[in-house]
């Protein structure tokens, strides 16, 4: 068979805990949904300079999240929360190689702090900490275990992650402390939480262009299993 070869950036970390050198990480679902939906997982190390060759190769992308935020300075803001922890080399290259990928309209997928980072590569700002600019905020990190869900979303009609989940409200899991805030005319806000906070984005540009807040690897509900069919199969084309 053909399957479709699917970038899913790691998480990087400090020497300490599973090794006293550097070392990457990746959650084992990101890659096990990829697979049960005909995908041919392949980690990505953060390697800046080789960006074209990867996406030579590549079908489709997937950023991840991780316990870190992008640096304010990439949207524009001149103040810098105190929660806010940058991890500089993997922005760097997870936004080269979307970028990359967009510009050769192969499919994109950004998972929570994935999404966020494409809502500034597509021109938006983000809110760096929830409970300092929402009024009576969501519990956005929630405290029930990840395979749960935390809250539901209102799924805006006639926008793609309507068509691929065919639902008006979705129940998600989440882990976040930032969001998005002002949008571009390229970004289509597609999922909105109850307490007004962005939980999803799209660009129409593209062939599939699509953000998500919350961990559809989870694959806490149907319309999670019906975001990753969708991805890989615009990968397979």
């Amino acid at each position: 068979m053909n399957y479709p070869i699917i970038g899913i950036t790691l998480d990087s970390e400090e020497p300490g805990g599973y090794s006293n050198m550097p070392w990457y990480a990746l959650r084992q679902n990101y890659a096990d949904v990829v697979v049960a939906s005909g995908g041919l997982p392949m980690a990505l190390p953060h390697e800046p300079d080789h960006v074209a060759a990867y996406v030579e190769r590549l079908d489709g992308l997937v950023v991840t999240g991780g316990a870190f935020d992008v640096d304010p300075g990439m949207f524009g803001a001149t103040t810098r929360h105190d929660t806010v922890v940058t991890k500089d080399r993997r922005t760097a290259f997870e936004k080269n190689i979307t970028q990359a990928m967009l510009a050769a309209d192969k499919p994109v997928l950004g998972i929570c702090g994935g999404q966020q980072l494409l809502h500034v590569i597509l021109g938006g700002t983000l809110i760096q900490h929830i409970p300092d600019e929402v009024d009576n905020p969501l519990a956005h990190e929630q405290p029930n275990p990840r395979t749960e869900a935390g809250h539901t979303v209102k799924i805006v009609p006639g926008t793609l992650l309507h068509r691929i989940v065919g639902t008006d409200t979705l129940a998600v899991n989440s882990a976040h402390h930032q969001a998005g805030k002002d949008i571009s005319p390229n970004i289509t806000v597609n999922a909105l939480a109850e307490d007004g906070v962005i939980e999803g984005i799209e660009d129409s540009r593209y062939r599939f262009c699509l953000g998500v807040q919350w961990h559809p690897e989870y694959l806490i509900s149907n319309g999670d299993w019906l975001i990753i069919d969708a991805f890989i199969k615009a990968s397979a084309v």
